[in-house]
């Protein structure tokens, strides 16, 4: 079949529409999750009473709570018998929400592949709480201060107990899944997809507890935009 006249030359023209059509939509939510965070947030910051923090890698973000508080024991929700070992000096659990195969077969960045990547965010599978047991020596520049106050403690409890199947009863592990000597997978509730990612699943639980921040949180940077750092940048304090 013969091209019609001028196709040849409409053809870049052609392209060029066709790459700007798929590329829009990935800018339009690139920039709205940026743009979001500016913002000014209406909340003020709660009252520190509850030592916890937010888990940062820059791309994947961890509520870190109290291991043990008035509210709740998390050993009676995630069975230490799970996990490899639980350290004696264990002060903090933290606990992410994500897709359940991209947790269980990216143990690695390296171990991405991009169909995986496409699958968890069609927002079609299934998702699982990755928790670890952690000392206060393992805090470092990875983790951000949250403001966080009685209140807002038991909204964040709520928020996590509501994403797995039996609430506060006994968490369901994945037997013999585990990324280190400390962490084990658990069931949880909810599809991860683009638009709700583990991100925006940590910071539901942060404006659950009234603690400021963007209006929408698909990246880590959005989590973490109004927390201060544990460690100050470097070149910064003394």
């Amino acid at each position: 079949m013969t091209p019609p006249p001028g196709f040849s030359r409409r053809l870049p023209h052609i392209f060029g529409w066709t790459i700007a059509l798929l590329a829009a939509p990935v800018a339009l939510y690139v920039v709205t999750a940026f743009a979001l965070p500016l913002l000014p947030s209406r909340l003020p910051a709660p009252s520190p009473e509850v030592e916890a923090y937010v888990m940062s890698n820059g791309v994947h973000t961890d509520l870190v709570l109290p291991v043990r508080s008035a509210r709740i024991d998390w050993t009676q929700v995630f069975d230490p018998t799970h996990f490899p070992s639980m350290p004696p000096d264990t002060v903090f659990v933290g606990i992410g929400w994500g897709d359940r195969e991209f947790y269980l077969n990216t143990a690695r960045w390296r171990d991405l592949k991009p169909g995986l990547a496409l699958r968890a965010l069609s927002g079609t599978g299934r998702s699982l709480l990755h928790v670890t047991w952690l000392r206060r020596s393992d805090l470092g520049p990875h983790h951000w201060k949250l403001p966080l106050d009685a209140a807002g403690l038991d909204a964040v409890v709520r928020h996590v107990t509501a994403t797995l199947p039996g609430g506060e009863a006994r968490a369901q592990a994945v037997p013999g899944r585990h990324d280190g000597l400390t962490d084990a997978f658990f069931e949880a509730l909810g599809p991860y997809g683009v638009f709700t990612t583990c991100n925006t699943w940590t910071g539901d639980a942060l404006r659950a507890a009234r603690v400021p921040v963007s209006p929408w949180t698909p990246f880590a940077a959005n989590v973490v935009w109004r927390l201060l750092p544990v460690l100050p940048p470097e070149g910064e304090g003394a």
